[in-house]
């Protein structure tokens, strides 16, 4: 297996588990070998060239859920060496200098979301309690994303599926939210239980295909992949049904994930958070859609570079900038 250039230097570290003949999966290395949790347990299938299957037992469910190598993977501030502090420049005029070098994003043939849609999945009883509103915060950032006066999202409409389709923005891209209380989220979630989580959301929204994208979060004192010891902050992937991110309750990780970065506490979950929904739209079946020659994504290329206020109708977020080809760097606007 060859380990590619992008998770070299994030320093993520990771065991391999080989499977079948030439298929691999990554698991990170401080991840337990057995079942999440007491309700959880999981079946292997043979690998196809398309990652494997896993069929899990999820709280009286069963899923076939594809694993496949995490992309988008959000490193920790202080383990990306490019990462930028944050200034005071206008958002809207200045283009920034990709933090890794790259010739810029090109297509793989894959779909891309040219209608995404987001849904919030608030995994477990223990967001019954919320006091650092982090439901609220969120709802109000994807209730800004794609609505009227949202420049930022539109960076990605500069970028086609085979059909010459972009994506497109006509209101919100909040398409739900869901508190699965059900049960206590598992404190240590592998990759398979969160791809099994997404398609409990994604049954529960009746929804499916590349345009959907369900948001995993996990709550408080939960440790989803390895998080944060692994190094990472979130990451997205397509579980063979929709694609879905791994977003643990990053301000369990203070300011390695963005805390109080920009302007407070919850930075991180928009940073980071906006972070993989780019991704997602221009990307959303790693590694089909938009990538660089190293594999990185539209947010990949601008992680942790020079993150600022950007304001939406639903007021202002903490946010990095995505990488324009038109533009052959980061920029925080379309215009």
């Amino acid at each position: 297996m060859t380990t590619t250039p992008r998770r070299i230097r994030r320093g993520i570290r990771r065991i391999v588990a080989m499977v079948g003949t030439g298929a691999t999966v990554l698991l990170f290395a401080t991840l337990t070998a057995g079942p999440a949790h007491a309700g959880t347990e999981h079946t292997q299938t043979p690998a196809t060239a398309h990652g494997r299957t896993v069929t899990v037992h999820l709280d009286g469910k069963t899923f076939d859920v594809q694993l496949n190598r995490p992309t988008g993977v959000v490193p920790m501030r202080e383990r990306h060496a490019g990462a930028h502090s944050a200034s005071s420049d206008d958002t809207s005029a200045t283009v920034y200098p990709p933090v890794t070098q790259t010739s810029g994003l090109q297509y793989g043939g894959g779909p891309l979301e040219t209608t995404p849609v987001i849904y919030l999945d608030f995994w477990g009883s223990q967001w019954d309690g919320d006091s650092n509103g982090v439901q609220s915060y969120m709802q109000s950032l994807f209730n800004g994303l794609g609505a009227q006066g949202d420049t930022w999202s539109t960076v990605t409409s500069q970028y086609t599926d085979s059909n010459g389709n972009a994506p497109t923005f006509n209101g919100a891209v909040l398409g739900g939210t869901w508190v699965d209380n059900s049960s206590a989220a598992p404190s240590n979630a592998q990759q398979q239980d969160i791809a099994a989580e997404a398609d409990n959301a994604a049954q529960h929204f009746g929804v499916s295909g590349p345009n959907v994208d369900i948001f995993v979060m996990s709550p408080s004192g939960t440790q989803p992949d390895g998080f944060p010891n692994a190094g990472f902050c979130a990451w997205h992937d397509w579980n063979g049904n929709v694609a879905y991110t791994n977003m643990p309750y990053v301000l369990d990780a203070g300011s390695s994930c963005g805390a109080n970065s920009v302007q407070n506490q919850l930075d991180g979950f928009s940073i980071v958070g906006g972070h993989e929904y780019a991704e997602a739209v221009t990307d959303p079946e790693p590694s089909s859609g938009w990538v660089d020659s190293n594999s990185e994504e539209i947010g990949d290329l601008c992680a942790w570079d020079n993150d600022q206020t950007v304001n939406f109708s639903t007021g202002t977020f903490a946010m990095q900038p995505l990488y324009s080809n038109n533009d052959n760097g980061c920029v925080f606007s379309s215009q």
